[in-house]
């Protein structure tokens, strides 16, 4: 703590506790006003007040007789019948999102490949992800794309960006619909150790075709922590909505106008 400097002693010890919390320094446990008051050295009015910031900013849970704690990530809401970018829906709810790159490369699959209307032997690019949105595990994500279209991505950068993004800006690919199938899953063993949650909690599933106008350009599947992602849909009285279920004839509803149902 630098007491000559114009910055308020609460601001400076908000900043340093952002920084160790950003290192994950803490994990699961935040310490209490009176061992913060001893290690640095502050009055317990100044921790109270880097305390009550940290709270509005979102950080920690500190209330009135109670510990002070991490709060829990917020949900990142996806909207259903959108072409969405898991990027931009984290950095809109306020969270950094960063990627970490497993497999970047270019093989063969020949399920893809068919899946995208093409040879079984064409090489696409692979690239598989765990997405970390405010440094917390999010998504296990992994695409296919014609490497003949997809080759510049092997030269970017994916710890801070939209694939999207750079589709469009380095092979000129601009996606514009597609289909998806979500459903409700059970992680194995393996994806509950990268998503970091206990057995017991259940995954939203993701598979889906993107196409560039009418061509096949994207297989994708996405594996989403359940207690951090939702997804929605909106419906009028006018248009109504339809949501296919497996094994359940396609129909329409005509619910009440002007409300949103969430699925969780």
């Amino acid at each position: 703590m630098d007491r000559a400097s114009a910055l308020p002693l609460w601001a400076q010890l908000r900043a340093d506790l952002n920084r160790r919390l950003d290192n994950g320094e803490f994990g699961d446990v935040f310490p209490g006003e009176l061992a913060l008051v001893a290690e640095y050295g502050v009055s317990r009015h100044t921790v109270r007040e880097a305390l009550r910031r940290l709270r509005a900013d979102g950080v920690v849970i500190a209330e009135r007789g109670r510990a002070p704690r991490l709060a829990a990530p917020a949900q990142i809401e996806q909207p259903l019948g959108a072409l969405y970018s898991l990027f931009a829906s984290a950095e809109a709810a306020g969270q950094h999102q960063r990627s970490v790159v497993r497999i970047l490369d270019v093989r063969a699959d020949g399920l893809v490949a068919v899946r995208l209307g093409l040879e079984e032997s064409t090489p696409l690019l692979y690239l598989e992800r765990l997405r970390l949105a405010a440094e917390e595990p999010l998504a296990l994500d992994r695409v296919w794309i014609p490497s003949q279209v997809a080759a510049p991505l092997l030269e970017a950068d994916f710890t801070h960006t939209a694939l999207y993004d750079e589709l469009a800006g380095r092979c000129g690919v601009r996606l514009t619909g597609g289909r998806e199938h979500i459903r409700a899953v059970v992680p194995t063993a393996a994806e509950r150790r990268l998503l970091g949650v206990e057995p017991g909690v259940a995954a939203f599933a993701i598979d889906r075709l993107a196409y560039q106008e009418s061509r096949p350009m994207e297989w994708r599947r996405t594996l989403v922590r359940g207690d951090r992602f939702a997804v929605t849909a909106q419906f009028s009285a006018r248009d109504g909505y339809r949501l296919d279920v497996a094994g359940a004839p396609r129909h329409r509803r005509t619910p009440r106008p002007r409300i949103a149902t969430e699925h969780r």
